[in-house]
């Protein structure tokens, strides 16, 4: 199972970090994704993280999120700066191959889906 959480109301310009809590399996046998889903928007891919810490994300991340985990914990989090009105959003964590997760912003080829957390960003 995945747990996101983390979520909330925050100026443009602030910071949030998002967490997923694993339970179930291991950081050490799955990848893990982050994603998010706007209101009346497709889902899209925001970063990943690999078993071996390989790290990706996508263009609406790039040099404002960071994503990281904590094995020992079976956590991930998403530390997300400089937020802006379009990054509200539900932010999901998932896990799957990092293929997938890379090659596939919409979500294509992720097995197991946790409950989202909202963010929502003022102007």
């Amino acid at each position: 199972q995945l747990q996101a959480s983390g979520g909330g109301l925050v100026q443009t310009g602030g910071s949030l970090r998002l967490s997923c809590a694993v339970s179930g399996f291991t950081l050490d046998s799955d990848d893990i994704g982050w994603f998010r889903q706007a209101p009346g928007k497709e889902r899209e891919g925001v970063s990943c993280i690999s078993v071996r810490e390989s790290r990706t994300y996508y263009h609406s991340a790039k040099e404002r999120f960071t994503v990281s985990s904590d094995n020992a914990n079976n956590m991930v989090y998403l530390q997300m700066n400089n937020l802006r009105p379009e990054d509200t959003a539900v932010y999901y964590c998932a896990a799957g191959a990092f293929y997938y997760c890379s090659q596939y912003p919409e979500g294509f080829g992720m097995d197991h889906w946790g409950k989202g957390t909202l963010v929502t960003v003022s102007s």
